[in-house]
């Protein structure tokens, strides 16, 4: 399965989005789901979405931006096998099981697809979305967004996590179309 970030790395990141009509895709994850659904590999989302911890959106928000997002990948075929989300908000909750990158939504996701956590990779364009490979296995590549820091950068390259410029560079790394690091 390919466990995917939404915000940032499938769809642009419009912080704590609550609108549909804000949702856009980024240019050729479309077509980078698709090629994975091609593949007949699950492709899951797992998101942190403090917004609705914050008050800032409500679960019927969040499903309507999901139901939008969902619909744009199905006019170019492709589609989401699950979606998983958390609502917390640990600095003000205190510490969080469920929200990246904490493990409790890959589990869920690894047990209700009945998968080995060997063959799971996990992308992302921050650091929390693919520290997951290093605790659970499989393969973390974090991508490139303007909401990509340093920090994660430093962060993966200390955890010798792959990187790529966009989720097209990884889904090519993952069938093995290009390098490890991302150059044909």
């Amino acid at each position: 399965a390919v466990m995917l970030d939404r915000d940032g790395t499938v769809m642009e990141d419009a912080h704590y989005i609550k609108s549909p009509d804000q949702v856009r895709l980024i240019p050729g994850a479309g077509e980078a789901v698709r090629r994975i659904n091609d593949a007949n590999v699950p492709v899951i989302v797992i998101t942190n979405q403090s917004g609705i911890g914050r008050g800032l959106i409500t679960v019927r928000d969040y499903e309507a931006v999901k139901n939008r997002f969902e619909s744009l990948l199905s006019r170019l075929g492709a589609h989401i096998d699950a979606s998983y989300y958390c609502p917390d908000i640990p600095s003000e909750t205190g510490p969080s099981r469920c929200r990246k990158p904490a493990t409790r939504m890959f589990e869920d996701a690894i047990r209700d697809f009945n998968l080995d956590p060997a063959g799971v990779a996990y992308v992302g364009d921050r650091w929390r979305d693919v520290a997951a490979s290093k605790k659970l296995g499989g393969r973390g590549i974090m991508i490139s967004s303007p909401m990509t820091t340093g920090d994660d950068l430093r962060k993966a390259q200390e955890d010798a996590i792959e990187t790529a410029p966009s989720l097209k560079v990884a889904v090519d790394m993952l069938f093995g179309l290009t390098e490890k690091d991302g150059s044909a």
